[in-house]
């Protein structure tokens, strides 16, 4: 293959003009899911792709994305060896499938997260929002002076409508699994800190709720209220803090699965412990 150069072409062709947001979602999306690409699956790879338009008409726009090759502006010739080659060929292979998966109901790419939805999204939105649009991507190489598209991907403006509503639905599944609720758990300080940050802002403080995990996790304060009468416990009451329980609302953040913060939404009572659940003061800040 020598002699080849690789190129992704991205053709997009609408009956109505582009919004403008959209018409940059559809390069950024591709680009955002090009250098996660080559970073997770050829390492030894530069990661760095290039755009450039090569032709606009009327109606249609196609660009060319030149990958691995910061000076092509100035190169008469581009030379990629051969895994520069496949590592095109694979993320035009690869990511159309991923795009495709959202074309039937119920079809889904199970590892994607909220950044890839949002990359599915900008690359699929221009064309939802045309009444008679269609896209592709393509992977196309240069051999020995000719022309060959080595993958692709295509789709309409049908499908990419049907797309971004199976993709809007498993955005808001990832929220509501990323976000658990619980009510009326006991809550107890490990660290606290007399100050008020904003509200939805990390506080500096670390709590327990030995129910939902056995690890200190920080405290976000969701509501004014909570705040307020939590806070009013931490530098108003007489009696300490690490003796008190609060039986509370909460949302669990978590990463991986994993709880990593506790955000309260409603505090319904404060109770003294007993003494044998007495907690040691890692310190007021």
């Amino acid at each position: 293959m020598g002699g080849a150069a690789a190129h992704i072409i991205l053709k997009i062709k609408t009956k109505n003009p582009i919004e403008l947001g959209d018409f940059v979602a559809e390069f950024t999306s591709v680009a955002s899911q090009y250098d996660k690409f080559i970073r997770e699956n050829h390492p030894d790879l530069g990661p760095e792709a290039r755009i450039y338009v090569k032709q606009i008409k009327k109606g249609s726009i196609i660009a060319e994305l030149l990958p691995f090759v910061p000076f092509a502006m100035f190169a008469p010739q581009i030379i990629s060896s051969i895994e520069q080659v496949n590592a095109v060929n694979d993320f035009v292979r690869n990511y159309g499938s991923k795009l495709k998966a959202y074309f039937k109901k119920g079809g889904e790419v199970p590892e994607a997260s909220r950044s890839d939805l949002k990359d599915f999204m900008g690359s699929l939105v221009a064309i939802a929002n045309d009444p008679d649009g269609s896209a592709s991507l393509e992977a196309l190489v240069f051999e020995d002076g000719k022309r060959k598209v080595k993958a692709a991907v295509k789709f309409t403006s049908r499908e990419a409508s049907r797309a971004v509503e199976h993709i809007e639905e498993h955005r808001k599944r990832l929220e509501r699994k990323d976000s658990s609720d619980f009510q009326r758990e006991l809550m107890v300080f490990r660290q606290a800190n007399v100050r008020s940050p904003q509200v939805g802002k990390r506080t500096g403080e670390l709590v327990m709720v030995e129910a939902i995990s056995d690890r200190e996790l920080p405290l976000i304060y969701a509501s004014d209220l909570a705040e307020q009468r939590i806070k009013h416990e931490i530098r108003d009451a007489d009696d300490n803090l690490f003796k008190k329980g609060f039986i509370v609302d909460i949302n669990v953040q978590t990463k991986g699965g994993r709880p990593v913060g506790y955000r309260v939404t409603n505090l319904h009572q404060v109770i003294d412990l007993p003494d044998d659940d007495e907690h040691e003061a890692i310190g007021d800040r």
